[in-house]
């Protein structure tokens, strides 16, 4: 197929590149410069152009719980301008297939985990991300309503965990947990500094999957397609405490010092686990350990931001 990849650029975006090589695919991958998924008008002339047969929508505006909290117009704003431009051109321009790539955080707060697939707006959101959240499930909900409006279409949703790995974003205004910590910790010993604070309790649990898994499960979809799920968890179905990430990441550091918390500190839900007994059922299940993820994305750092 000729695939057009939005956030060719993006952590996600790359993994799924280097993992096309070993696939039979021809791969649209326009920077934002080149497509400017604000832009509806630029959007559809580009299909007309190029006329994929499917589109794989990963682009977005992205970034943690700072990010998310200094900037909810942006998050709300141009998450949702995109998707919907996006869709909207392949569905009126006869891309018959859509992988939507969405986000756990749309789920409730205080839904019960594991968090299912049919959780979606079935309570309130996580105030911290919830302009994020919403977009995300503007995006999910208008496939399905493309879909129920024209049988022809396959416009699918896959729902991951929170994602690391290589390509990941490691400054401390925009970076993800983990990519956070592994920088937080390396720092640490470069530092000789004997006390790293966390915020909150360190007891919040978060499912973490490493971004090269989710990219060899998309092409695993694309193979089966017709059978996957409108909507579809894509993650462990384990998760793991915020202590216990500094520790493993403090193992493949080498870091021995010790960890204290800031109990006045913001920490978002409890715990947000995905419900993987779909995921399992289409025939899927990760490979990469948190140790193995952690260790190849600490790798990454030090090849891509350690070398001076």
């Amino acid at each position: 197929m000729k695939v057009l990849l939005t956030g060719a650029n993006g952590m996600l975006g790359k993994n799924i590149l280097a993992v096309s090589a070993s696939h039979n695919h021809e791969f649209l991958s326009p920077t934002s410069t080149e497509l400017n998924l604000l832009d509806g008008n630029a959007v559809r002339q580009y299909i007309l152009k190029h006329k994929p047969d499917m589109v794989i929508h990963a682009a977005g505006i992205v970034g943690g719980i700072h990010a998310n909290l200094a900037h909810p117009v942006k998050f709300l704003v141009e998450n949702m301008q995109m998707g919907i431009n996006i869709l909207t051109a392949s569905n009126a321009l006869g891309v018959s297939r859509f992988l939507n790539i969405s986000s756990s955080c749309m789920y409730p707060r205080d839904g019960i985990n594991p968090l299912s697939e049919d959780m979606i707006f079935k309570g309130e959101l996580d105030s911290a991300n919830e302009g994020y959240a919403l977009s995300k499930i503007t995006s999910t909900r208008l496939c399905e309503y493309i879909c129920k409006e024209n049988s022809r279409r396959m416009y699918k949703t896959i729902i991951p965990c929170n994602l690391y790995g290589k390509f990941d974003k490691f400054e401390p205004k925009n970076s993800h947990m983990i990519p956070a910590v592994i920088r937080r910790v390396d720092e640490a010993k470069r530092n000789n500094q004997s006390i790293i604070e966390i915020w909150g309790d360190g007891e919040a649990r978060r499912e973490f999957l490493y971004a090269e898994d989710l990219a060899e499960f998309i092409f695993f979809a694309l193979e089966k397609f017709e059978s996957m799920p409108q909507n579809l968890n894509v993650g462990l179905g384990l998760d793991y405490s915020i202590n216990e990430y500094y520790e493993a990441v403090a193992r493949v550091v080498g870091y021995s010092g010790a960890f204290s918390h800031d109990l006045s500190k913001p920490v978002g839900v409890r715990q947000r686990l995905i419900d993987d007994t779909k995921l399992k059922s289409f025939g899927w299940n990760y490979k990469t350990s948190l140790e193995a993820g952690i260790k190849k994305t600490y790798d990454f750092y030090l090849g891509e931001y350690c070398n001076d």
